[in-house]
């Protein structure tokens, strides 16, 4: 079909019409194993001779497809689609690291991704080194000889924060060791880290790329660039025969697609964290119009964060948008100057405030979902990192009073009326001096 930009390859990457049916459309392939030509085609496949498929938890027609096609758009060798977010972000350190190494993090991560990290890997003598900041001198200082990645959200859950991917990939280069992202705000729409150093890309694509809140899933995508070979004793397990699958060296029989076929052929195949082919199918009909809807949340966030600025019932605002924002100049490097819809503000009133505004929503979903086509709120000091310390919130950029907005596609004067409403009722108990100051449309925002 030829060099295709990336709102056709989200339509048509990876497909061409069934040869049998003529199926335009990708079909679901609901089967559990694919029948061998003879004992000498199953013995091929089984020993990565051969392209084909045996089983679906190793591999499936139509998740091939969406594996295909996620790679395309964020320019990577290779894909991996796994049953969520969360096994996306284990296989990818798990495919790197073993006991007695290390990683080093930013501190801004989404609080499951936190968990992982902070509670779980450690059982496994895997340490995760937090840096005190996500700025590239905080990662370098904590890279040493057993570190074996450094890992980034390019666009912070629910922190906002944007992630400088070029200086960090230079720091994590300069060490030798590889740096992975976690790309599921931003989506390829917007950015695309291998073209800015980053070695692998991780997604929920539950979020954003789905899009609808239907569909779990993952993905790891290799950006095919790292030279494993240049570090043959850290990264042996590309380098070196692995016993378990006949002595393969995956460095020579993949080449620049090592990495994610030993992450397929090691911890798919034996952890079994399967997309099902009907979730994959789901995945792809949203992927068809990620850029379409990504524009309109965009354009819907930007009007929501300017009426909450003005508003005296916020005390603050967290958008990139803002020239005032920290991460401003990052966001005209990494997002062409489009803030993702992803924002956070503080509810006049603390932890109170907070909560009355929350409960208060009515259009808006609360829930601890984000990227939907519906406008959705989170509260995450009440649920996505309540198991976190003082501290530890304090560096993900977390406070009490916090609301995490995910902007929807709903028509943007609907939103911002519900948000009116709901700071109505937020500061009608703690303040109705600010309740009345912000009565007039002036202030809402919204057209009188």
């Amino acid at each position: 079909m030829g060099k295709m930009r990336r709102e056709t390859m989200a339509i048509h990457f990876g497909y061409q019409t069934d040869p049998t049916t003529k199926s335009a459309v990708v079909p679901i392939y609901q089967t559990v194993a694919y029948e061998f030509d003879s004992a000498e085609h199953g013995a091929a496949l089984f020993n990565l001779e051969a392209e084909g498929f045996r089983y679906t938890r190793i591999n499936n027609p139509t998740t091939a497809v969406l594996e295909r096609r996620v790679a395309a758009l964020e320019g990577g060798v290779g894909a991996l689609c796994v049953s969520s977010g969360q096994a996306a972000l284990h296989f990818s350190v798990l495919n790197l690291t073993a006991q007695g190494d290390n990683l080093v993090s930013v501190p801004q991560l989404y609080g499951t991704s936190h968990t992982l990290f902070a509670h779980v890997l450690p059982k496994f003598g895997i340490e995760v080194r937090f840096a005190q900041s996500d700025q590239p001198a905080a990662i370098e200082k904590l890279i040493d000889g057993q570190t074996k990645l450094v890992f980034c959200e390019s666009v912070g859950n629910p922190a906002g924060n944007i992630c400088d991917v070029e200086a960090l990939a230079n720091v994590a280069h300069r060490h030798g060791v590889p740096l992975i992202v976690d790309n599921t705000v931003a989506t390829p729409i917007l950015l695309r880290p291998f073209e800015y150093g980053a070695d692998v890309v991780i997604h929920s694509l539950t979020k954003f790329m789905g899009g609808h809140g239907t569909t779990m899933g993952g993905v790891v995508v290799d950006g095919g660039r790292f030279p494993w070979q240049d570090y043959g004793a850290r990264f042996s397990m590309f380098t070196q025969p692995d016993p378990s699958y006949h002595n393969l060296v995956y460095i020579d029989r993949y080449g620049a697609a090592a990495y994610i076929e030993r992450c397929r052929s090691v911890y798919q195949r034996t952890m079994g964290s399967v997309l099902p082919p009907l979730s994959s199918f789901l995945l792809l009909q949203g992927i068809e119009t990620v850029s379409l809807r990504i524009d309109r949340h965009v354009e819907n966030a930007r009007k929501v964060a300017e009426f909450l600025r003005a508003d005296a019932r916020v005390d603050w605002v967290n958008y990139v948008g803002f020239p005032e924002s920290p991460y401003h100049a990052l966001a005209q490097k990494y997002l062409g100057g489009r803030a993702c819809s992803l924002l956070t503000f503080g509810v006049r009133g603390g932890f109170a405030g907070g909560t009355r505004f929350y409960n208060a929503l009515g259009l808006i979903k609360r829930l601890v979902n984000l990227g939907d086509a519906r406008s959705l709120a989170c509260h995450p000091a009440s649920t996505t990192h309540r198991q976190m310390l003082p501290a530890e919130l304090e560096l993900a950029g977390v406070k009490p009073e916090m609301i995490r907005l995910s902007i929807g596609i709903e028509h943007v004067d609907d939103i911002i009326e519900d948000l009116d409403q709901a700071l109505a009722a937020a500061v009608a108990v703690a303040d109705p001096v600010a309740l009345h100051a912000c009565a007039q449309p002036a202030c809402s925002g919204i057209e009188p």
